[in-house]
């Protein structure tokens, strides 16, 4: 039995750019290349991907699937052995699935959102914990381990390994809330918690007291704050969507009281 999506839909497209509202710089091109089409599709305060192929190929998150139609098959193309050995120190998922050929693809639905941006060519960008979605073909999938003390003192063991894109094309983020894009030219900017969604390799992330002192960092009752420097891109998510935030509360709420 098929299940049928909520209405009324509301659907938000961008082929070329992202959802918050920034259109990405693709070169024509790149565009005349692309065949995958991505709309952020809205109904009941949930929100969920539509992925549109016309004889091409995309990558998505483990188990993200909800409906295909068309004439589409999946595969999974198998890790590296370094990509293997990285999984067993990391929840961090190695293995995703490719779908190949013509036709619709609907991925789950969230509470969240989503953001769509272009990888161009010579950049490496860094996502952080779960929020890869999904990506065109084009866009080569790595791994990227975190320094070792920077591991440890996130609560994250020796071994923290995050997702790195590399190649050309549209990635989709899983997001809480809006994204904000932030320029560095050798500049650092301090963030309290995980506000970081992903960054271009050129910044540096690292922990450290936001007091100099130990005494004035304990009295001030903030944690350690990640300090990002460089120069590249950063997004940032501070503001979740009300129902994101009311979610997270619930389950915060569930664990604490058993």
């Amino acid at each position: 039995m098929v299940r049928s999506l909520p209405t009324p839909i509301r659907r938000s497209r961008f082929p070329d750019g992202n959802a918050t509202g920034r259109r990405g710089g693709s070169s024509p091109a790149r565009r005349c290349r692309s065949m995958v089409e991505f709309d952020i599709e809205v109904s009941e305060g949930c929100r969920w991907l539509k992925v549109i192929l016309d004889d091409d190929d995309v990558r998505t998150e483990r188990g993200a699937l909800y409906r295909m139609s068309g004439d589409i098959e999946m595969d999974v193309p198998l890790p590296s052995p370094r990509a293997m050995f990285v999984s067993m120190f990391s929840d961090e998922s190695v293995v995703r699935p490719r779908y190949v050929g013509t036709g619709e693809l609907y991925l789950d639905s969230t509470f969240g959102g989503y953001h769509i941006f272009d990888v161009q060519q010579g950049e490496r960008w860094i996502l952080e914990h779960r929020c890869f979605w999904a990506s065109e073909g084009e866009v080569k999938l790595a791994i990227h381990r975190a320094w070792i003390w920077t591991s440890y003192w996130a609560g994250e063991g020796l071994l923290w390994y995050k997702t790195a894109l590399v190649g050309e094309g549209k990635v989709v983020l899983s997001v809480d809330g809006p994204v904000e894009e932030i320029e560095l030219n050798n500049e650092r900017i301090v963030l309290d918690g995980g506000f970081a969604v992903a960054r271009t390799s050129g910044i540096t992330m690292r922990l450290k007291r936001p007091a100099r002192s130990f005494l004035s960092h304990w009295l001030s009752g903030q944690k350690l704050s990640c300090v990002y420097e460089g120069t590249g891109r950063l997004f940032i998510c501070a503001v979740p969507y009300w129902r994101q935030r009311l979610q997270k509360s619930k389950e915060a709420d569930s664990l604490a009281y058993g």
